[in-house]
């Protein structure tokens, strides 16, 4: 609350994989506008995506969602300046890995309403740690990583040629 209409809104998308591609259709049917942050250009860009610097990204987009891979040098790359480039009405969802955020400086982010909100259903410890502070952080919404647990998703996985993964 309140409710927030998102056509014309800016998705900023880390990670332009085959999820971060089907993340950008999909936001582009609701009509909103797509900021992107790879560190190579992918083969085949969309053309409604624009490619730009992370920070850019965390600046102008009212949506950042992640979706690269976990490596050594992206591991708690949303910190707090990351965080605080972010628009105070805007929203973090991570679906990709854990440890890509400091969970620390969200849930500070959140609580001092640096941003608006965050969805996660990945957390660096699963399961969480009762001292995780993004639990009790506001506006901070986890579900659990089984989105692949139905049997259909896991015999597409199963079916699916195997893609290289990008390092962001």
């Amino acid at each position: 609350y309140p409710l927030v209409e998102i056509s014309g809104l800016t998705m900023g998308i880390v990670g332009l994989g085959r999820i971060g591609s089907s993340v950008a259709r999909a936001a582009a049917a609701f009509g909103m506008k797509i900021l992107a942050y790879n560190p190579s250009t992918p083969p085949r860009l969309q053309d409604n995506i624009r490619m730009t610097d992370i920070e850019t990204l965390f600046r102008q987009s009212d949506v950042v969602t992640l979706h690269c891979p976990l490596n050594d040098k992206n591991r708690g790359f949303v910190n707090a300046q990351l965080l605080g480039l972010m628009k105070k009405s805007a929203f973090l969802i991570n679906t990709s890995r854990g440890p890509l955020i400091d969970e620390q400086a969200l849930a500070n982010a959140l609580n001092n309403g640096t941003i608006a909100g965050a969805g996660l259903d990945v957390l660096s410890k699963e399961p969480p740690d009762p001292a995780c502070p993004l639990l009790a952080a506001k506006n901070c919404f986890l579900t659990p990583h089984i989105a692949w647990a139905t049997f259909a998703a896991r015999q597409r996985l199963l079916e699916r040629p195997r893609e290289p993964a990008a390092d962001v």
